[in-house]
Order: structure tokens, then C-alpha cells, then sequence
């Protein structure tokens, strides 16, 4: 069966980022100009997607607003002759997949953002995409595990190795063997386990392509950890029955989901935007060798 739906969950309250998104839905906070959440439908889009519902939480409603049309703000571009800025905001709207919402309750975990999505998937294997995790490859990763479910026609998740110091903050993976190069069979799948505990440091990642049977499981399922209903719980449920594959993401992952990850990002989509690329990047190398200098000055003083 053709994978044609994906879930994206946007229930998040975004503390991590407050004081703006207490007003804001994080995933309309900009990368230079473009939200968080237009680069996942984006990369939904390529990757031969058909339908998207986004999960939303209280205060998200800019997420839909921004998808939706601005009569008012396109017959004011028009009248001034703003072409291109016209076209950027008819793109929004004509973004080329259908979406759909729901709102999330209560901010009860991962696993209960994707359960709300059982009658939208009726019956379908589908992939769900995390607006944390902005990623960049010549084949978007949604396609790359398409393509590995039309031959597995299993559940497969992204994974990507990550410094083990950091694996408590992951899902993280207990591979058993490697069915071919970047694709693994897995024995358990662990939700922000210890650092002395981690079966690898090959971490799940913001995109996994799961098949319907992952509801039957979802809607029996405890709390885990935080006491919230956690998905890598279910999956791992759910490879007790049915094989579940780890697919290793090679191409650049970022994560914006946290400030410094965020900052990071947008400077390196500003070096390659078109409207600020020739600024951005003499300004980074002035700004470079000024630290320098002011990092010499001190350990001069030091001494």
C-alpha cells in the first residue's frame, strides 16, 4: 500500500522557548524567514506525500492561519506590485498536500499525539514527522524510508548516531543485526535510557514510517517515562509482533527544538539564503576574528 499520509505533532507547550511562544506556536518560530513547521511540509511534499494532519495544542492557531489565505494582505501586495511577495504567500496557501487538524487535549506524550490520528490514517501505514528535527539530504529522509518500506513493508524508524553523552535525551536503539548497509534489524527500542545504560548511541530521530497495527497498542498503553504515553514504548510493543527496522540517517540533522540548536540553524540557512548569503557570511568572519582577538587578549592577561 502507497504511504500518502503523514502526522506532524504540534501540541507541544514550547517552554524551552518562552517567553516568545507563550503567544506563538514554537513550530511558527523563523529560520531567517520561513517557519519551523514549512520545512516539514515541505519535506513531506517531496517526498510524495498526499495528506497531512497536524496535531495541535492551545494557542497553535497561527499554525493554521499561516496555511491558510490573508485576503487582506494579498490584495495590499497586489495593489503595490509585489510579485514576488505575493507568490511567496499564494505558496503557502497552494502548498500542494491537503491538511488537516486536531487539537490535543491534554499535553499527554508523543504516543497520544500520533493515537489521535487513528481515524485520519484509517488503515494506512504513515509517517510521522517531528518539527524538532529539520533535516537536509539530496533525498529528503521521508522519502528514503518510503523507499525502504516498499521492500520491507514494515515499520522502519530514522536513527542517527549521536555523542553518548547525549543519549539520555534520545530514544535509542538495540541493534541486532544489519540487513544491508544503513538499514538495521533491532532488538529493543529504549526511551531516554542512562548513559552507562544505553544499548548503542544510534538514536531515534524526528521521522518514523509506522504501519496501523501501532493504534492497537497505542490505545492500551501506560505512561512511561515523565508520565506521559511515550511512542518508542509502543514501538518497541509493536516489534514484539511485527519486525520493526532502524534506518541510519547520514545527511545533516538539525535539531531546533532547543535554543542553541536554533540559533546554529539559522545561521547556516542564512549563509545560504539568497536575499542575506552575501552579508551573512563577511559579517560571521568579521565577527570571528574580533572573538579571536578578544580570546588572545585575555589569555594574555591570564598570563
Amino acid at each position: 500500500m502507497k504511504v500518502r499520509k503523514a502526522v506532524i505533532p504540534a501540541a507541544g507547550l514550547g517552554t524551552r522557548f518562552l517567553p516568545a511562544t507563550k503567544a506563538l506556536a514554537k513550530e511558527m518560530l523563523p529560520i531567517v524567514d520561513k517557519p519551523t513547521i514549512q520545512f516539514i511540509v515541505e519535506e513531506a511534499k517531496a517526498s510524495g506525500i498526499e495528506d497531512i494532519l497536524i496535531v495541535e495544542g492551545k494557542q497553535k492557531r497561527s499554525i493554521e492561519d499561516h496555511f491558510d489565505s490573508a485576503p487582506e494582505l494579498e490584495q495590499n501586495l497586489e495593489a503595490k506590485g509585489k510579485a514576488s511577495l505575493l507568490k511567496m504567500v499564494h505558496d503557502t496557501t497552494d502548498i500542494g498536500v491537503n491538511l488537516f487538524y486536531v487539537r490535543q487535549p491534554y499535553p499527554n506524550g508523543l504516543g497520544d499525539a500520533v493515537r489521535l490520528a487513528k481515524s485520519f490514517i484509517a488503515g494506512e501505514p504513515f509517517v510521522v514527522m517531528l518539527g524538532d528535527d529539520l533535516m537536509q539530504d539530496k533525498i529528503p529522509l521521508t522519502q528514503q524510508l518510503i523507499t525502504e518500506y516498499e521492500q520491507t513493508h514494515a515499520s522502519i524508524l530514522a536513527v542517527k548516531k549521536v555523542p553518548h553523552a547525549d543519549v539520555s535525551a534520545y530514544g535509542v536503539i538495540d541493534p541486532e543485526s544489519e540487513v544491508h548497509k544503513g538499514l538495521y534489524n533491532v532488538r529493543k527500542f529504549v526511551e531516554k535510557p542512562s548513559v552507562d545504560e544505553a544499548p548503542s548511541d544510534l538514536a531515534i530521530i524526528g521521522r518514523y514510517l509506522l504501519t496501523p497495527e501501532i493504534f492497537d497498542i497505542l490505545d492500551h498503553q501506560k505512561p512511561g517515562k515523565g508520565n506521559e504515553i511515550q511512542l518508542t514504548d509502543a514501538i518497541d510493543e509493536l516489534n514484539k509482533t511485527q519486525r520493526v527496522f532502524a534506518h541510519e540517517f547520514t545527511g545533516k540533522r538539525y535539531d531546533v527544538g532547543n535554543k542553541f540548536g536554533f540559533v546554529q540553524t539559522t545561521i547556516e540557512y542564512g549563509l545560504t539564503h539568497p536575499e542575506v548569503q552575501d552579508e551573512v557570511r563577511p559579517y560571521l568572519l568579521k565577527l570571528a576574528a574580533q572573538l579571536k582577538a578578544e580570546d588572545e587578549k585575555k589569555a594574555a592577561k591570564g598570563k
